[in-house]
């Protein structure tokens, strides 16, 4: 593999935006993805600045991919297995073989804890289980709504989700752990109606959640909201010795950089909102700052490289 400036692990807004400002400041990006990212998953997006009928997330992508190629940004589809310090910079394991670099973005993301439903993957598809109300309960106003939830979290969403609608519902599928007195408070106040049970079948007709057995019960919804939270993909982090956050986040700094220098994170990777405008804004950041460390250092080489006035002739 040739050398590089920097190799952004994931290919999804926040890397390849990282790719595209790295490309227009004249450095080699690789960008090394396994295309598991989560925006390739979002059926359509209305919020997306420039996109005022919404686009979908993998056309998204791959605008935003061929952009960065336009720029001089490489691809490797591949796993990266292990990333560890070498020297002044970074030594990257991948399926592929070994990658070194001097400065390494994570961008890897995070995962959906995605509700154990019959047929999860084609409801995500078709827009009726959704993960992600800040993206789309515009689009569910008025509608029934359902929220798959196992703790404070699933409260949190179904407040944030009467905004939209007054027939809301927070399924709590995880009897084990019982709500608070106080959630249960703040849902009564707020007028979300309550199930406790697991559920035991979908049956999903005419792009309709037609009916959802609920604890020998059927029930029916427009819309599903699974509030199930996400899994940080931060293993490599916690290889390399970066700081993390309780819920396994990157903790960055304001120019996205890690505890680790040389190391940054941008995108759902790092606590904070995940929004795609976020992890481009992230992305564009720590590519910045990658690029004014390397100017430094390539002043600093220019200086040792100068010979001494009494060695000039």
């Amino acid at each position: 593999m040739p050398d590089w400036d920097a190799v952004i692990i994931g290919g999804g807004p926040a890397g390849l935006t990282a790719a595209i400002y790295l490309g227009r400041f004249r450095r080699k990006a690789l960008v090394i993805d396994d295309r598991t990212g989560r925006a390739e998953r979002i059926p359509k997006t209305h919020n997306h600045p420039g996109f005022p009928g919404g686009i979908e997330g993998e056309k998204l992508v791959a605008r935003i991919r061929e952009q960065a190629a336009e720029y001089g940004a490489e691809y490797l589809n591949a796993r990266v297995t292990d990333l560890k310090r070498d020297g002044e910079g970074f030594l990257l394991e991948t399926s592929e073989g070994e990658i070194r670099a001097p400065f390494v973005i994570l961008a890897s993301g995070s995962k959906d804890n995605d509700p154990a439903l019959p047929g999860v993957e084609s409801a995500v598809d078709r827009g009726l289980i959704r993960l992600c109300p800040i993206c789309d309960a515009y689009e569910v106003i008025g509608k029934r709504i359902g929220i798959l939830g196992n703790g404070p979290k699933g409260v949190r969403e179904a407040q944030f989700l009467t905004t939209y609608s007054d027939d809301v519902t927070l399924i709590h599928i995880d009897p084990r752990n019982p709500l608070s007195a106080d959630d249960r408070s703040t849902l009564e106040q707020d007028g979300i109606a309550l199930m406790e049970s697991a559920i035991d079948a979908v049956h999903i007709e005419n792009d309709v959640i037609d009916a959802m057995d609920i604890g020998g019960e059927e029930h029916r919804f427009d819309v599903i909201y699974g509030a199930l939270g996400l899994t940080p993909r931060s293993e490599l982090a916690h290889r390399a010795g970066a700081a993390t956050t309780d819920d396994a986040c990157m903790k960055v700094n304001a120019h996205q950089e890690t505890s680790i220098g040389g190391l940054y994170a941008a995108g759902d990777l790092v606590l904070g909102l995940n929004q795609i405008s976020i992890a481009q804004a992230e992305g564009a950041i720590a590519a910045t700052d990658i690029h004014n460390k390397l100017r430094a250092r390539e002043r600093e080489d220019g200086r040792r490289r100068e010979p001494a006035p009494d060695e000039a002739g």
